[in-house]
């Protein structure tokens, strides 16, 4: 199944520059693998940033946090890593930002215009590298937090007092059950 950019900007629901930039870098890192879109867990992403690009990333690999193979870093920077399971192998992609003319970002249709014809060797830089291999995802319990009553993945529960929390309410703020109430 190849995945259009028009395929991308119906899932994310607009055409933007992070958009074409996320789409090429998935492109170049499926490329490179020699991989094909992931049903399950074939193909691993691995994204340092939370941009639009990251819906690219979705669509051209198929990689969700609910498969468990779209792992987010909050890096804030404009890098993949791609990983294929089958070969053992990965790769990061970043983009070149140094490759944009002057003026160029200042005319939105043109930017992704030139993002999207624009030679990839031209815009992004291939890493190869040792990777360690991702955990493949686990399924984990869901279990009542003590106060709000709210079903939580047992990894994420807080130990507070001899009582199992959720992270809001162990943290003491957030949306608390007790200060919301279903009467208007």
């Amino acid at each position: 199944m190849t995945i259009t950019f028009d395929d991308v900007v119906r899932f994310h629901g607009h055409a933007c520059p992070g958009l074409a930039i996320g789409f090429r870098m998935a492109q170049a890192g499926v490329e490179a693998l020699s991989a094909i879109r992931s049903s399950d867990e074939e193909l691993v992403a691995i994204v340092e940033n939370n941009s639009c690009g990251v819906d690219a990333v979705q669509c051209v690999t198929g990689c969700t946090f609910g498969k468990g193979n779209l792992i987010f870093r909050d890096w804030g920077k404009l890098a993949y890593t791609f990983y294929s399971r089958s070969s053992r192998r990965g790769v990061r992609i970043t983009f070149q930002r140094n490759a944009v003319f002057e003026g160029l970002r200042d005319d939105r249709e043109a930017f992704i215009t030139w993002v999207l014809e624009a030679p990839a060797a031209q815009i992004l830089q291939t890493q190869w590298g040792a990777i360690a291999e991702p955990e493949p995802a686990q399924i984990y319990r869901s279990i009542p937090c003590d106060r709000c009553g709210e079903l939580v993945m047992e990894t994420r529960l807080q130990h507070h007092n001899g009582m199992l929390l959720c992270i809001p309410c162990a943290q003491q703020h957030g949306m608390q059950t007790d200060i919301l109430s279903d009467e208007q």
